[in-house]
């Protein structure tokens, strides 16, 4: 069936407030801004993209293993891996407005992605006014002179404020695999090549944040370290790649709107030989989703600077030390859920000049995977259909609705993504004027996309759906 309209951030942003998968947050208080708070589908969407992440990159490899550290890190962690001294960006002012933007997302959004790679905060303020940068709130083109903000979050540590109990919320989850790489070496003992895989909230003070869970202050992780000997790191680096991008094709993410770049030597960080992008066209334009990184020895190599403690891996086939390189896949959970939203919401013509609203969702990640709707809300159609709920919701996340009328309830299931309608009526029971007693004993199963209908017995129900569901 054809797709009738664009994808638009407002619309799905409607549409997650409508069907409870994102609510602002703090909204009976007038809201704080750019939080947001994941509803009853959105929760099972987000728990869903977790658990497949999981299962494909840790569960079923034999060459990683799971962690999952503290938010709060020893402070030196930070001064180690470089974030107190280098983690910041350019913040401007608008000295008309005295609204506050990241100059180098106003750049950008002008000159394309990178164009400040590598550029000094003189030469950014420069590029400002040879391009005549606009504030995007007033459009006047006097800004102040960028200055490093620092995006870490400060809090205290214990009841007495001092210099020595300041501590920061992680703006990463990667330190808290690197910190503990001695630990699983030694405890564990897993052979190199092998990879180390985190899901865990992070936590940057954005000085723009914006466009819906984009980019938020709060933000959740799934990340991946991968420990293999130097001069291998190319061959790993290109098969994580590979991978990422293979993962992301089987959520049924339309390829035509997936692009992976190729950092410019500009653009690398000082410790990397190699990064990758893969980005996707939401709404409001290209944006990375997924970092795919070779990050050298740079961090365990810094840790065994700073905290003194060897780092190092031996190799006892080869009978040699070595500190490993690695390749790093970092992808945010709100950002494929993101993803997923925009490029499932589609608008479609019916033959009977109606619209419906569908979300396209792989069923694989669906929240909901089926929805039983009794024909009526008494007897034994209702009796039947309470049964197959009772026995469906012991395997999958499925739903019992058996208010409005039928059309309506699909329409509902549709905006949910949910992908299969199971209806129980007069011929399922066998019992009503006009029935086919050759479906009785069966329901009829309506696949939400092609929104085409096929009887299937009850007691086959489970099989068929989970068949479906791979």
């Amino acid at each position: 069936m054809a797709k009738t309209v664009q994808n638009a951030l407002k619309d799905v942003i409607s549409l997650c407030k409508r069907r409870g998968f994102i609510f602002p947050g703090s909204e009976i208080y007038d809201g704080l801004a750019n939080t947001w708070d994941y509803g009853p589908y959105g929760v099972e969407l987000k728990r869903n993209i977790k658990n497949l992440w999981w299962k494909t990159f840790v569960e079923s490899r034999p060459d990683v293993v799971g962690l999952d550290s503290s938010i709060l890190l020893n402070p030196r962690v930070w001064q180690a891996s470089g974030h107190v001294s280098n983690f910041s960006d350019p913040l401007v002012d608008c000295k008309a407005c005295h609204e506050r933007f990241r100059a180098d997302h106003l750049l950008e959004e002008k000159l394309g992605e990178g164009c400040c790679a590598g550029k000094t905060f003189p030469e950014i303020h420069q590029m400002m006014v040879d391009h005549a940068i606009e504030c995007p709130k007033c459009g006047k083109k006097d800004f102040t002179e960028p200055r490093a903000f620092n995006l870490m979050f400060q809090t205290q540590l214990g009841v007495l404020e001092g210099t020595g109990s300041k501590v920061y919320l992680r703006p990463e989850t990667a330190q808290g695999i690197f910190i503990n790489f001695k630990n699983i070496m030694d405890n564990v003992r897993p052979k190199i090549p092998f990879g180390v895989g985190q899901i865990g909230k992070s936590f940057r003070n954005e000085i723009t944040p914006g466009n819906f869970i984009f980019r938020t202050r709060e933000f959740e992780q799934m990340e991946l370290e991968f420990f293999c000997e130097p001069g291998t790191e190319v061959e790993w680096y290109d098969y994580w790649k590979k991978f990422c991008v293979s993962f992301v094709e089987g959520l049924g993410v339309n390829k035509e709107k997936l692009r992976l770049r190729e950092h410019a030597k500009e653009e690398l960080s000082h410790y990397s030989n190699g990064t990758s992008d893969i980005e996707y066209n939401f709404p409001f334009g290209w944006g990375e989703l997924w970092g795919i990184a070779s990050r050298t020895d740079y961090d365990l190599t810094q840790h065994q600077k700073e905290s003194k403690v060897k780092m190092d891996y031996f190799d006892a086939v080869n009978n040699k030390r070595y500190i490993p390189y690695v390749v790093e896949p970092s992808l945010g959970v709100d950002r494929l859920l993101l993803v997923l939203l925009c490029d499932a919401y589609d608008v479609e013509k019916l033959e009977n000049g109606e619209e419906r609203v569908v979300m396209h969702f792989s069923p694989k990640v669906a929240p909901v995977k089926a929805a039983i709707l009794p024909l009526v809300k008494k007897g034994k159609v209702k009796e039947v259909a309470e049964n197959i709920y009772k026995d469906l919701i012991q395997h999958f996340n499925v739903e019992y609705d058996e208010t409005q009328s039928i059309g309506k309830r699909y329409r509902r299931q549709d905006e949910l993504g949910t992908p299969f309608c199971i209806t129980v009526d007069f011929d399922t029971i066998g019992e009503g004027d006009n029935v086919n007693p050759e479906l009785k004993g069966m329901v009829t199963v309506r696949e939400r996309d092609s929104m085409k209908q096929e009887h299937v017995r009850i007691e086959d129900l489970s099989g068929w759906i989970f068949s479906h569901l791979k």
